[in-house]
């Protein structure tokens, strides 16, 4: 199904399809058309169409996509189908706040472990997942099969960290510190920088002021 490459806007493109599919799904709805999906998510149907072509189409002529199966069939594609192990780095207000966002929440995320610097934070837990010394990092990667380490560190700390799992078994990283991190192709990197975020949303309120 995926031997051609797929582009990162059709990717970009999948989270937000889960997840109207799922609202749709538990609001009751059975099947629904790509013009109907286009109004609601602001994509025009032929975009929609195009899309769930490349992973071989879902829908049938005359009735639409089953909503159910459609969710499910993109939450195989993005991989939500198997659970993936996760640790933090850096168990700060950001790093808490995530691990408490994923904690129970039952999506496939799974975060097994945090590390920190902070001495007054070793042995203490972030709601069930504890907290141990950065130093264990590399150890415990070795040790258990981790997917994901998600980086909450700031800039000066996250690109020695990341060197150090450069040649580990893990699969990628989720990147919230402020630096583009490089490394072997093995590993997939997420760079998540909050600031950009904010800055685009200053500049629609300017460009709307003016």
């Amino acid at each position: 199904m995926q031997d051609r490459e797929i582009s990162q806007a059709v990717i970009g493109r999948l989270p937000r399809y889960y997840r109207y599919l799922r609202d749709l799904k538990e609001a009751g709805k059975e099947r629904i058309s790509s013009q109907e999906l286009s109004s609601i998510m602001k994509v025009t149907a032929s975009q929609i169409r195009q899309d769930f072509n490349n992973f071989g189409g879902f829908g049938q002529q005359g009735y639409g996509y089953n909503t159910e199966y459609l969710y499910e069939e993109i939450g195989k594609i993005l991989g939500l189908d198997q659970h993936h192990s996760m640790v933090l780095v850096g168990a700060g207000n950001l790093g808490q706040a995530l691990v408490h966002y994923f904690v129970n929440k039952q999506n496939g995320f799974d975060f097994l472990c945090a590390f920190d610097i902070d001495p007054k934070l070793f042995g203490q837990t972030i709601g069930t997942v504890p907290i141990r010394p950065l130093e264990e990092l590399r150890t415990f990667v070795d040790d258990n099969r981790i997917d994901i380490v998600v980086l909450t560190v700031p800039k000066s700390e996250a690109e020695g960290i990341a060197q150090t799992l450069a040649d580990s078994n893990i699969r990628a990283i989720w990147n919230f510190a402020h630096v583009d991190l490089d490394l072997p192709k093995h590993i997939q990197v997420e760079n998540v920088h909050l600031q950009d975020s904010l800055m685009k949303l200053s500049y629609s309120i300017h460009k709307y002021e003016n």
